[in-house]
């Protein structure tokens, strides 16, 4: 067993929030643990994972996307262990065990395992030919096929599902999108700005089919087609599934911790035991379960400071986060509620000439919704009107012109 000094700290996954989490902790002026021990799951040390799609696009390199270099983690003394995940954790004995056998002790224990791309439960799904699109190993099996074969059918009109229909349509292959929902981006976009973009990425030359939904995937030695809910059946020689994700807990199950979708925390981020902490993709506060990387900064944020001399007082509570992506150079920006109901004023604005569209969403005088198209630049003044809620009564008029125009008339 790996004798340690007291106030030992381990993290169990190495993505993006746990990243942050160890950067926030090495800035914190109280160093409480003096030995902080990463048991990375996968080849490499953490990346940037919302590149996935420009390197699957062939506009970036590998070596861009790694976050700090080997020297970042020798000068804080922290030791990341790559390929070796945790496979079991011992609550009573305070340790946990690795792949490769290795039994760790801890004082204080994160999960950061993240979460993998959700199945269908369809049949053939396991037919080779069939990839979900997470990490860096499906990017670089994407690229490579992508240089062998000319068809790919994505499932799964969401973010993922478009960033990698039109990478690798960038890497030449014809591309077919299926979403089951009536317009795309259904959970960010309102049909106005779902069918803008539909049009735009048709004009690109991805073939883009919504309300549309696969039975069952097609083939014998490998996927070779699609069949539709409707019969319609779709060519293709392989498949991306992209239809939402799955947090990881079976580490937490098997050690006993209360899970429900995804590992339980509290507003400490403290799980049912309260040596033990989640963050990121894998917890779940509340009814709240997060498939965004900002929730998870602001998690790893405030995990930095609970576990520092701040612990008593810092709580982590959800808020509205704003999306903003660029999908084939169109800017796109959804926050807050997205679809008109009997409680809301819609302020809609549309310049034909340009593309740009706005349409906010407005309840008892206060902005509740943006979602905004081609021009981008006041959506976080608008975030911040949304997560404030103050009184836009006397300048709703101009509210969907931006900031500078309500400022003006205030």
């Amino acid at each position: 067993m790996t004798r340690t000094p007291k106030n030992t700290l381990v993290v169990c996954g190495h993505g993006m929030v746990a990243q942050r989490f160890l950067e926030e902790m090495v800035n914190r002026d109280d160093r409480r643990y003096r030995n902080i021990v990463v048991f990375n799951g996968e080849p490499v040390p953490a990346y940037n994972r919302i590149q996935l799609s420009a390197l699957l696009a062939g506009d970036t390199t590998e070596e861009t996307l790694t976050l700090k270099p080997a020297q970042w983690f020798r000068d804080h003394g922290i030791q990341v262990h790559d390929r070796e995940p945790v496979v079991a954790i011992d609550r009573h004995a305070h340790t946990v065990t690795t792949a490769a056998g290795r039994v760790q002790q801890y004082d204080s224990l994160v999960l950061a395992t993240g979460s993998r791309p959700s199945k269908l439960g369809l049949p053939g799904e396991q037919l080779p030919g069939v990839f979900g699109f997470r990490d860096l190993q499906d990017t670089r099996t994407l690229v490579e096929l992508s240089r062998q074969y000319r068809r790919a059918v994505v499932v799964g009109g969401g973010f993922l599902g478009l960033e990698a229909a039109e990478g690798l349509r960038q890497r030449g292959m014809d591309v077919t999108v299926l979403h089951r929902g009536g317009h795309l981006l259904n959970r960010q976009l309102d049909p106005t700005g779902g069918q803008i973009l539909a049009d735009r990425l048709t004009r690109r030359g991805l073939n883009i089919l919504t309300g549309a939904s696969p039975m069952r995937f097609l083939g014998r030695d490998a996927v070779r087609a699609v069949q539709l809910t409707d019969e319609t059946l779709i060519s293709t020689d392989l498949v991306v599934v992209a239809t939402g994700i799955t947090p990881n807990r079976e580490l937490a199950e098997a050690s006993g911790l209360n899970c429900a979708r995804g590992i339980l925390v509290n507003s400490q981020l403290q799980t049912s035991d309260p040596d033990i902490h989640a963050l990121g993709e894998c917890c779940q506060l509340g009814d709240h379960t997060f498939g965004l990387v900002e929730p998870g900064f602001q998690q790893a944020q405030a995990l930095a400071r609970i576990l520092t001399s701040e612990s008593g007082s810092v709580r982590y509570q959800p808020t509205a986060t704003p999306t903003r992506l660029k999908i084939s150079g169109l800017p796109l920006f959804s926050c807050g509620q997205h679809t008109a109901d009997d409680t809301t004023d819609s302020l809609i604005w549309r310049d034909m000439d340009t593309g740009h569209y706005c349409h906010l969403l407005i309840r008892c005088d206060r902005l509740v919704g943006a979602i905004l198209i081609g021009n981008t630049a006041d959506g976080l003044w608008y975030h911040e009107r949304i997560v404030t809620a103050d009184n836009i009564a006397r300048f709703r008029s101009q509210l969907p012109f931006g900031q500078q125009f309500c400022e003006a008339a205030a």
